[in-house]
């Protein structure tokens, strides 16, 4: 039930964010979600796309630096309190995030992306608890 997430190591200067932009578009490969953290040198692009294997083919054929990393994906309901529940109850039973980031979806709830440092574990808790847990394949269909 883990997603793949890429992670692409960006100088940190103008057009090259466009540049892997620009590289999947011409690939057809379909961004569902991302994360973009930088500091004054580069920057990490964290992607989750609808073809990893293209997409890693096509960003490392034009030079970038990559990485994969388990990450999981939970539908919440898109509402106050809803991101809460899910915080609480993986910090209850001591799991850390790392880091985390969101998309919405049309007339559906809130995905959200968690980079936990015990994933199996995360993964165990969230369903045991009736949190819907997407697995890498649903992801482009929602």
């Amino acid at each position: 039930m883990k997603a793949e997430q890429i992670s692409v190591f960006l100088e940190n200067r103008a057009g090259r964010l466009a540049e892997v932009t620009h590289a999947l578009a011409e690939a057809g490969v379909n961004v569902r979600a991302l994360s973009l953290a930088d500091t004054s040198d580069f920057g990490i692009l964290r992607l989750i796309v609808c073809d990893n294997a293209k997409a890693q083919a096509i960003l490392k054929e034009k030079g970038f630096t990559l990485g994969r990393t388990s990450v999981v994906a939970v539908e919440v309901e898109d509402r106050p309190g809803g991101l809460d529940e899910v915080l609480q109850l993986v910090s209850g039973h001591g799991i850390n995030v790392e880091y985390m980031y969101a998309f919405i979806q049309r007339e559906r709830d809130a995905i959200l992306i968690f980079r936990f440092d015990k994933v199996d574990l995360a993964v165990e808790v969230l369903k045991s608890n009736n949190f819907a847990v997407i697995p890498a394949d649903v992801l482009c269909r929602v």
